[in-house]
């Protein structure tokens, strides 16, 4: 019985352009469990619910998602999406705002992009000087155990 009086519920929310978590998932690209994330993190703002408690988006809550998501493939943090979208959401905003925390963005992505080029050709050295064989000595962990940076 139960179930019939679901069935029209969510079909009646289908029609009227709602999606449950799964479909949001599907059309957003971002797994349910993370709907859920950015849902209680406040990133997206509550679902509505229907009676057997089933969240539903609409076709805004969809377009948060998707840009949640090409933010992240960005790699900005949940602070600098949550800036963002309230940049975004603000049509008295100044693209000034917008192209500053970008810049920086990619400033920060710069420096940790020599860091790990960095990482790299430390160890590759350490590689090099490496024999690979039977031999007990290795400088590779020579280096780890002293620590140094």
């Amino acid at each position: 019985m139960a179930t019939r009086a679901i069935r029209p519920e969510l079909s009646e929310a289908k029609g009227r352009g709602l999606h449950n978590i799964g479909e949001a998932s599907a059309q957003t690209g971002v797994s349910a469990k993370m709907i859920r994330h950015y849902e209680a993190t406040g990133l997206i703002p509550p679902a509505s619910r229907t009676f057997a408690n089933y969240r539903l988006y609409s076709e805004a809550d969809l377009h948060r998602l998707r840009f949640i998501k090409r933010s992240r493939t960005l790699g900005f943090s949940m602070k600098q999406i949550e800036q963002l979208l309230g940049l975004w959401s603000d049509p008295g905003r100044s693209s000034a705002e917008v192209k500053q925390l970008a810049l920086a963005h990619a400033r920060d992505l710069s420096n940790r992009i020599a860091e790990m080029q960095a990482m790299q050709r430390t160890l590759e050295r350490l590689a090099q000087h490496c024999h690979g064989d039977n031999r007990p000595d290795c400088p590779i962990l020579d280096d780890l155990a002293a620590g140094e940076l």
